[in-house]
């Protein structure tokens, strides 16, 4: 999986903190079918959210088609 990440933190609610935490946010492409012959056609955008306190990652899936 390739991924950038431009440097820029972002002020947001950590569940885990329960508080507004610096975060790093990236778009991530992630391959959602464990089928080899489908893998190609399942990529998906994911917005992913790391706290820069306490390390709690979220990914969220961008496209719900």
């Amino acid at each position: 999986m390739a991924a950038t990440n431009d440097g820029v933190d972002m002020a947001e609610h950590c569940t885990a903190c329960d508080r507004e935490t610096p975060h790093a946010v990236r778009v991530q492409i992630q391959t959602e079918s464990d089928e080899p012959e489908n893998a190609a056609f399942s990529r998906e955008p994911y917005r992913v959210s790391e706290c820069q306190i306490c390390g709690t990652t979220t990914s969220t899936r961008m496209n719900n088609a």
